[in-house]
């Protein structure tokens, strides 16, 4: 490059985020590729990731978010900035992050004003070419872990069988549902940790890598092509596919111990899969662990942000749980953004070409279209 294109890495200021957007390792490259990267002290402190590493790797640490943005051609966030963090963007850059109009727009305003571009990493297509900027799909497998050890961590029992001197105790059974990322990492987690794991997608095409990994597909009988959405998401159901699914899901979920939910539909609320009256099946002290639920939840019982208890049932309701694996998120998201950098930079300047498939898919519209 014959000029340093410059980076800009603030500090996420989201209650509860503790990601960064960059990680030592990628600002080490992203500095031998030529670029100058500036991060704000403090921005690795919740990933557990400390100034001074940022400094050996070859970025500037600057004392303050102004600093921090100012001058940068490229500024990198996890999350959609507020609008005052927008206003410190410089006008004609180009922020890359998770934004979306419905759930972003008023930051998006503020960004697309000072003629900002924004690629979002909430719209990276499902292609081979994007696969190493599939910041969802690396979220989601941090997800479905986090989501797997949080059930565990709240049953009342073990999860795999045990041969002791007081008796043999059976092992948990666990059912995910929803088998896209979030769910097949479930799947592997809970087999990891000894559960008997069922796993139930509308998808019909998902049963093979759901078996590869050990678990029993389960409600057969309602899955549907219709899910098939574009891209490999699944998509909304009709209501007759909705009554078969919950026939056939009713038995299972009264017979696990733990429910893991991952089901969700892209840009659309998730689906409600679980009703009070499938709930109040359950025994008491099995637990469901809604990982949907900051886009409404899969159980109708689930209240975003908080555990409930139904008849004896607990009912997680957690938000963000990628955050709280900070620095393995945080390192596969860096990695995901710097793939995206690589992708649009062109000798040494940011080439936005709405020709390309992927920069295409990933720009929102200052009208907030897409």
């Amino acid at each position: 490059m014959t000029q340093a294109l410059s980076i800009g890495v603030p500090r996420e200021t989201a209650q509860g985020e503790r990601r960064v957007a960059l990680v030592p390792d990628a600002v080490a490259r992203l500095v031998k590729a030529g670029y100058a990267v500036t991060v704000e002290r403090g921005a690795g402190t919740g990933a557990r990731i400390p100034d001074e590493a940022y400094a050996a790797a070859g970025a500037t640490v600057a004392d303050a978010p102004r600093a921090a943005l100012a001058g940068a051609r490229v500024v990198l966030k996890v999350r959609a900035p507020t609008p005052g963090e927008a206003s410190l963007v410089a006008d004609g850059a180009t922020l890359i992050g998770f934004c979306r109009p419905e759930r972003d727009a008023e930051a998006l305003a503020a960004l697309h004003a000072r003629g900002v571009n924004v690629l979002s990493m909430d719209y990276v297509p499902r292609s081979t070419g994007a696969q190493s900027m599939d910041a969802l799909s690396s979220q989601a497998t941090v997800a479905g872990y986090e989501a797997t050890l949080l059930g565990a961590s709240h049953l009342a029992r073990f999860m795999p069988m045990l041969v002791t001197a007081a008796g043999t105790l059976p092992p948990a059974t666990v059912l995910v549902l929803g088998a896209a990322v979030a769910g097949l990492t479930a799947i592997a987690t809970a087999r990891r940790l000894g559960a008997n794991v069922r796993a139930y997608d509308i998808r019909p095409e998902v049963r093979e890598e759901v078996e590869s990994l050990g678990a029993v597909f389960v409600a057969a009988e309602a899955v549907s092509d219709a899910a098939r959405g574009a891209q490999g998401y699944a998509r909304e159901v009709g209501e007759d596919v909705r009554r078969r699914q919950e026939a056939a899901l009713e038995r299972h979920v009264a017979e696990a111990d733990l429910v893991i939910a991952t089901a969700q539909v892209f840009g659309a609320r998730a689906p409600s899969l679980i009703s009070a009256a499938m709930v109040e099946r359950m025994r008491p002290g099995s637990v469901i662990v809604d990982a949907a639920a900051e886009t409404g939840g899969n159980c109708v019982l689930t209240r975003p942000g908080e555990t409930v208890e139904h008849r004896g049932v607990a009912i997680l309701g957690p938000l963000n749980l990628p955050s709280l694996l900070p620095l393995h998120a945080s390192q596969m998201y860096a990695r995901n953004v710097t793939a995206v950098l690589q992708h649009v930079v062109r000798e040494g300047s940011l080439a936005l070409d709405t020709g390309d498939k992927i920069v295409r898919a990933m720009l929102i519209a200052p009208a907030g279209g897409r």
